[in-house]
């Protein structure tokens, strides 16, 4: 239990830093994106990034608990992804959350 609650605290203490750079590099993309006459639908895809990434601290507790501990911004995100995408519909909670920290 204790090495779980390690764990679990390591990767929350680490996943910020990783999600502030990654949000930096997808904010500058999405900007470009816009310009093309299309802001609608890039603006809500940039809404959706900033739903999925604010979900990267839950996603690691919940891998890291094996899928014991759900947060509120993950569950926000998983409803985004399935509510998007096809494939997302058939993919299990944990295969979303690794997902979810991948990006």
């Amino acid at each position: 239990m204790r090495r779980l609650l390690t764990t679990v605290l390591l990767a929350a203490a680490c996943t910020p830093v990783l999600a502030g750079s990654f949000a930096g590099t997808t904010a500058g993309s999405s900007a470009g994106a816009s310009s093309n006459g299309t802001s609608a639908s890039s603006g809500s895809s940039s809404g959706d990034d900033k739903i999925v990434l604010a979900a990267r601290d839950d996603a690691a507790l919940f891998v890291a608990s094996d899928g014991r501990i759900r947060g509120v911004r993950l569950e926000a995100a998983l409803h985004l992804l399935r509510e998007n995408d096809a494939v997302s519909r058939q993919a299990s909670d944990l295969a979303l959350a690794k997902a979810i920290l991948a990006r």
